[in-house]
């Protein structure tokens, strides 16, 4: 298992590194997001990874690897969006976004060790195509959840199917980077 944490951390750490590139690009514009918009994001990355995988054919240019980067970062922006209600201000200093997304992706972590250990790392031998299916899945519930006002009987809240999202994005990168270098 120590070599899943040390895996997750170089992951977690070039999504990290692109998420503080596009700060210093762009700012903090992604709070203007709501939540129900930043599914639908998660919802064209995932989409455009499935059809690349199904096709073979990818016309962007931009990898599969980076897509996947991209579920991650979204991930974390709406759980910020979601979490952390009474920030009103729309452009948040370097520091304080970087210091919210250091306190999610930790979160996610150790959700991560938890059920890696209960689950005996089963991702291990999952193929990246499911792993996009089941982002798909959870995207689709989490719309669902969303279109029912936030409401659930049963099930867990639209925060902890962006965690899970988030850990399965990280899964799938960790394959992909056994196979190929992930673009920075």
């Amino acid at each position: 298992m120590n070599q899943t944490n040390i895996e997750y951390s170089n992951v977690i750490t070039i999504c990290r590194d692109i998420f503080l590139s596009k700060t210093k690009d762009y700012g903090t514009a992604w709070r203007i997001l709501r939540p129900s918009s930043l599914t639908d994001q998660l919802f064209i990355k995932a989409q455009r990874i499935r059809t690349i995988q199904e096709t073979g054919i990818n016309k962007v240019g931009e990898g599969v690897a980076d897509e996947f980067v991209a579920i991650v970062n979204y991930c974390i922006m709406a759980i910020i969006q979601l979490r952390e209600k009474e920030l009103t201000e729309m452009e948040l200093s370097e520091k304080r976004a970087m210091s919210l997304y250091d306190t999610y992706a930790l979160e996610a972590f150790e959700l991560m060790a938890k059920k890696n250990h209960d689950y005996g790392e089963a991702w291990r031998d999952m193929r990246v195509s499911s792993l996009t299916d089941l982002i798909l899945m959870k995207i689709l519930r989490v719309k669902q959840i969303e279109d029912n006002n936030g409401e659930t009987l049963i099930s867990e809240g639209i925060d902890a199917n962006y965690f899970d999202m988030l850990n399965y994005a990280v899964f799938a990168l960790i394959h992909l980077k056994t196979e190929t270098k992930i673009n920075e």
